[in-house]
């Protein structure tokens, strides 16, 4: 059993994928061909945003939205302790400081409340990381950055798809982020990322700044860094995304069989009320979930811990970095949560075996 089955989507669309990498081939525009605009335009008409940028990957994407606000050495950006490394290395990159703050504990989301205590005369942007495929809570967030004039970033790696009160993830904040990593809820065969914003100002900025900074070629504008998507993974983007809303629902059918059969054994995800969850993790808490994760593995059931170690533990973070408030949630979490095998396509016998082995390590 896979913890993320990439092979049996591959099957339903490997010819259509292989005739858009073969008009590649053809017409042997690698860099920057006529898929990646034509990908731009529809990731922008899919979210709502006016502007996609496309870019190299996740990472990078987050990195050219804190440059094109020209965030550096002296400014602060609040985010949650509770993500992967990018989120907050790019602020560490730039010589900026990563302000944590903690979560809630329901939705793993950042905390709105513990927002504004973080905030002082040198933050400059928000980054709330819509986690496992839930958006945060923008109408709080955007409410308390409108009020102190900063920019609020969202982390959308792992929520394109998900939806905040008829929204799209992406489409939430003045800027947003996505990566297209293989086992993302929209991946390509490699690595890619996108930025999306309606600032027609921030959107040429990051244009140029994904291209070593030039405003034509051979002239810079812009320190910036080389960070294209490929021609290839944007045509194996544009053929899964003709198929990608019917895997959102597939993705949520599966959740929902998750949710039925492990209700009241486990903490199963929290959807709160107006908002649609994406499932780029199936995420559970786990009362002993590390003799859990190795019963699993036992029956030959892989699993995750997303995340083991908080941001503001992590050792390169340290002269980067500070904690507002407690953080007592996200600690709560690191030692809880556990990711099951989640994909569109997850077998129902895979499934059933996987709960009735959750359900007989606690039963």
């Amino acid at each position: 059993m896979e913890f993320i089955d990439l092979s049996l989507q591959q099957q339903k669309i490997r010819d259509s994928i292989q005739g858009a990498i073969n008009d590649v081939l053809n017409h042997g525009k690698y860099i920057m061909g006529p898929e990646v605009q034509e990908l731009e335009f529809k990731l922008a008409e899919f979210t709502g945003a006016q502007h996609c940028v496309s870019c190299g990957n996740g990472t990078d994407a987050l990195l050219l939205a804190l440059m094109a606000l020209g965030i550096g050495p002296g400014d602060e950006v609040i985010t949650s302790t509770f993500s992967f490394i990018s989120t907050s290395e790019v602020i560490a990159l730039l010589g900026a400081t990563a302000v944590f703050v903690d979560i809630d504990l329901r939705t793993y989301q950042i905390d709105h409340k513990a927002i504004e205590g973080a905030i002082s005369n040198r933050t400059k942007a928000i980054i709330p990381v819509s986690l496992y495929g839930l958006c945060s809570n923008f109408q709080a967030i955007n409410k308390i950055a409108a009020k102190y004039k900063i920019v609020v970033i969202e982390d959308a790696a792992q929520s394109f798809g998900a939806t905040y009160f008829n929204r799209w993830s992406c489409n939430l904040s003045h800027i947003a982020t996505t990566s297209f990593f293989p086992s993302k809820p929209l991946g390509c065969y490699g690595d890619g990322g996108a930025i999306f914003t309606s600032d027609n100002e921030i959107a040429e900025k990051i244009k140029i700044l994904r291209t070593h900074g030039q405003s034509k070629r051979y002239f810079q504008r812009e320190i910036g860094i080389n960070s294209r998507l490929d021609s290839i993974q944007a045509a194996i983007l544009l053929k899964k995304l003709d198929i990608f809303k019917e895997e959102i629902e597939l993705r949520q059918e599966v959740a929902n069989r998750y949710n039925s059969y492990l209700e009241g054994i486990v903490g199963i995800p929290h959807t709160p009320f107006g908002q649609t969850h994406v499932f780029g993790q199936y995420t559970i808490a786990a009362e002993r979930r590390d003799l859990l994760l190795s019963h699993l593995k036992e029956h030959g059931i892989p699993s995750m811990v997303y995340y083991p170690i908080l941001l503001h533990n992590q050792v390169a973070m340290e002269p980067f970095m500070k904690t507002s408030g407690e953080l007592k949630n996200a600690e709560q979490a690191i030692i809880s949560v556990l990711s099951l095998p989640m994909s569109p396509y997850l077998r129902t016998k895979d499934q059933n075996l996987i709960c009735e082995t959750v359900r007989n390590f606690y039963l």
